[in-house]
Formats: structure tokens, sequence, C-alpha cells
């Protein structure tokens, strides 16, 4: 894992102690150390182009922050495909474990997103009666 945490994050100096808590995290938990890579051979193997993301799901705001060092930068566009983007973020730090790296950025995103003023304030309230 340390090479991950080395090579997917914007510079982050990790301690001794966050990496034995990652390496822990994936080791001993329940699920096991391969638990995290269930979404990747989930995504290339997906039976069906639906299993994949790639339809359009109108009635989920949707919230995107751009990380310069994420393992997949993508275009903009890709995530107006997915549904209606209520919030979106370009940031000019951070990798693919932002929220650990940059816990105020991630923090902040969320606040805009789904604070009072946000695009998706009260979805929570509003998808749970429709589900």
């Amino acid at each position: 894992i340390y090479e991950k945490l080395h090579d997917w994050t914007d510079d982050y100096p990790w301690t001794d102690d966050e990496i034995l808590t990652w390496v822990s995290i994936y080791q001993f938990s329940t699920a096991g150390p391969a638990a995290s890579l269930c979404i990747y051979y989930e995504a290339y193997h997906a039976r069906k182009s639906s299993a994949r993301c790639t339809r359009y799901v109108p009635l989920v705001p949707l919230g995107i922050s751009y990380y310069p060092k994420d393992l997949f930068v993508v275009p903009k566009s890709w995530g107006q495909c997915l549904g209606p983007v209520v919030y979106e973020a370009t940031h000019s730090h951070g990798g693919h474990f932002a929220a650990f790296e940059e816990p105020e950025l991630f923090a902040a995103d969320l606040q805009s997103m789904f604070g009072e003023q946000g695009g998706a304030h009260g979805v929570a309230k509003t998808l749970s009666s429709t589900v």
C-alpha cells in the first residue's frame, strides 16, 4: 500500500502512524486485503453497460471535485453525462486520497454541495421519500 500512498498523492508527507493505519485497514479488515480491488474487478468485468455507470441518472444530484494528482483526471464533460452536476470544483493540489491529504478542501466541498445554498441541500430527505 505504501507505493500507492506515495505515488497517488500530491507530495503528502505521510507519517509512520498514518502508513501503519492504512496498512492495518487493508490487512486486518473483515473483508481482507483484496477488498479494495473488488471495485476495479467489477468495473472491468461488468456484464451490462449500466453497471459501469454509463447511464444518466436524472434524480441524483452529482458533485465532482477534480484533484490534479488523482489516478484518472477525466474531462469535465464526462461528469455531465452521468447526472445533473450541482457542484463542481477544481483544486490546485491533492490526489487520489484527497479526503485524507486535504481534509479541509474536501470538507469545504461537501459543505458547499450539501449546505443551505448548495445544489444538493436537502437531497437525503428528498431521496429517502422516493425510495
